[in-house]
């Protein structure tokens, strides 16, 4: 995906029409979701873009990269404005004790994932359908922001706006 569709993939009211803010990108990787946040956020906001492996750098104004685990290290943020996960929630093996765990930092979530619902070993070994997220978020208002082919050929991805 290039940073084109990445910032169409994400694109819903929250983001658009947000004040200076503080969100996160949970799972970052080479960082191609933080600069589409930093697309959307105004200056002066902060992403903190954490990763087992991240980028050494990211491109976007507010981004600040930590190394870390974002499942069992401690997040370096108190409460913010919301939560990106892209391709990151399937590697979650305790899912609804994660979620719960980040009602503690946000209202807001968005997710991407690949909708499909058997593991693929190493690369999704605990699938989020988009029909498993009103289980994964109940009493949460979802909407599917965007689909998509997978590069992978392992069916669509999708992109959902959870928020309370």
């Amino acid at each position: 995906m290039q940073l084109p569709e990445a910032i169409q993939f994400i694109q819903c009211e929250v983001l658009q029409q947000a004040p200076i803010s503080q969100w996160a990108d949970l799972g970052c990787g080479s960082g191609l979701f933080s600069t589409a946040l930093a697309h959307y956020l105004p200056e002066g906001s902060t992403i903190y873009a954490i990763d087992h492996k991240p980028a050494t750098r990211i491109a976007g104004h507010g981004i600040q990269i930590f190394h870390l685990d974002f499942v069992f290290d401690p997040l370096p943020f108190g409460q913010i404005d919301g939560i990106l996960m892209a391709n990151s929630l399937h590697y979650v093996r305790d899912q609804p004790a994660f979620i719960q765990k980040l009602s503690f930092y946000t209202s807001s979530l968005i997710v991407i994932e690949y909708d499909i619902e058997k593991p693929v070993p190493t690369w999704v070994p605990f699938p989020v359908s988009y029909s498993k997220l009103p289980t994964l978020f109940p009493y949460r208002k979802i909407v599917k922001l965007g689909e998509r082919p997978s590069a992978y050929g392992q069916g669509n991805m999708y992109s959902a706006l959870i928020t309370r």
